[in-house]
């Protein structure tokens, strides 16, 4: 019986090892299609093989030892090589794609006869699906530049360079700021609107109006509402549908404002819910209805800021370390009672802060359902600052769209509040 189910496991490590060159080999021989039968220096069958070869050297190496596999690992890379140079002297392609991707497919074959075969197989998945992004990983990086690169370098200083070595503890007498969790959420927001500018970024400037607007939620919804308002004035007869694109980024952000709470004070999501996503719907059901009252034969010409630069990263750190201070010492000086004026005025000019400051106070101090309003009547203030911003640089048709789907965003996210 034992001998059965230890060759059971072997015939299951074993195709598994073939069922992955077979996988690489299908995109490989898909990616070189065009190329005449015998001058691929690898297709389906060579990968297969390549990775049986593997996973039959990780089969025999507990019987025999590591001598002999190694040798025919190194044989294997050697040859590898020779036909890889053969074939770059040939067509003048110096791609080492194909050499690599066959290395690492033997060395795959033989995780799968050695290793966990979970984890084996998704690794196989992984590097299959890294080979099939060709085409879009390089049209990504002709469009990068340096300042989104940058960027980019930014977040990842951000993340693994500055967060680890900062004290997690409150650093000043009155306990209130944490360093730690002030760069924290200061990369929680720093990482979403990147992901945002980056989706602008792939889908192009004039990719449409709707997903602009959806995409500009993510980075700056007050930002869009100012662009699409400006535009509004110049091409009037968009009027409906850029309004659509501005509802649309209203919906984004508080679903945004949802999410961050979701992660970082789950109690609090679970009594803001019902009012943000009362709102958001609302705010969606109308960027429909306007979308749908007139067509647009072009999208609009939308290019956030990069929202990783380094001074907006340091201004928006600066931002919330102000709020988070100003919110403890109002509450302690005046009490929980000031915490709803206090977010609507800082409401007024980001949401993002004060959602974070009032989401991380202990519950002790201010009970979930408390800090729900607070961040509802924020979110509220912002949605009143961006109306009186169409108001003021859209044109009519844009602002009063923009009012009246406010007006019953407001109307929802109460009855969400308090019927709830």
């Amino acid at each position: 019986m034992m001998i059965s189910l230890v060759t059971t496991e072997a015939f299951q490590r074993l195709s598994l090892a073939l069922a992955i060159g077979i996988l690489v080999g299908i995109e490989r021989g898909w990616q070189d299609r065009d190329v005449a039968a015998g001058k691929r220096v690898a297709g389906i069958r060579t990968y297969g093989l390549s990775s049986f070869l593997g996973g039959f050297c990780g089969f025999l190496q507990p019987m025999i030892g590591p001598v002999l596999p190694t040798a025919i690992f190194g044989f294997f890379c050697i040859t590898v090589l020779l036909f890889s140079r053969l074939q770059a002297v040939r067509e003048e392609d110096y791609s080492a794609t194909g050499a690599i991707a066959a290395i690492m497919v033997f060395a795959l074959g033989f995780g799968a006869a050695v290793a966990d075969m979970t984890v084996t197989a998704a690794s196989a998945v992984a590097v299959t699906v890294l080979l099939a992004a060709r085409e879009p990983l390089h049209g990504f990086l002709r469009q990068l530049t340096w300042l989104e690169l940058r960027a980019a370098l930014i977040l990842l200083t951000m993340t693994v360079v500055i967060l680890p070595i900062l004290p997690n503890e409150a650093v000043d007498r009155w306990q209130l700021i944490n360093p730690f969790e002030l760069w924290m959420m200061t990369i929680l927001v720093g990482g979403v609107s990147f992901a945002g500018y980056i989706l602008i970024k792939l889908s192009g400037a004039r990719a449409g109006i709707l997903l602009t607007g959806a995409s500009g939620g993510i980075v700056s919804s007050t930002a869009l509402t100012l662009s699409f308002a400006r535009q509004s004035m110049q091409m009037r007869p968009l009027s409906p549908l850029l309004s659509a694109g501005a509802m649309l980024a209203g919906t984004v952000s508080l679903v945004r404002v949802l999410l961050i709470c979701g992660v970082i004070a789950p109690a609090v999501f679970l009594e803001l819910a019902p009012s943000l996503a009362a709102a958001a719907a609302v705010f969606a059901v109308g960027a429909g209805l306007s979308a749908l009252s007139r067509r647009a034969d072009e999208g609009a010409d939308f290019t956030p800021r990069n929202p990783l630069e380094v001074m907006v990263v340091l201004r928006f750190a600066l931002v919330l370390a102000v709020v988070m201070v100003v919110t403890r010492m109002t509450m302690i000086v005046f009490g929980t009672q000031s915490l709803i004026a206090l977010a609507f005025i800082t409401g007024l000019g980001d949401l993002d802060a004060i959602t974070l400051v009032v989401a991380r106070l202990p519950n002790a101090q201010v009970p979930a359902d408390a800090a729900a309003r607070a961040i509802a009547v924020a979110a509220f203030a912002n949605l009143l600052a961006k109306t009186v911003l169409a108001a003021s640089m859209g044109s009519i048709g844009y602002a009063v769209r923009l009012a009246i789907a406010g007006v019953f965003a407001t109307l929802a996210g109460t009855a969400g509040l308090f019927l709830v």
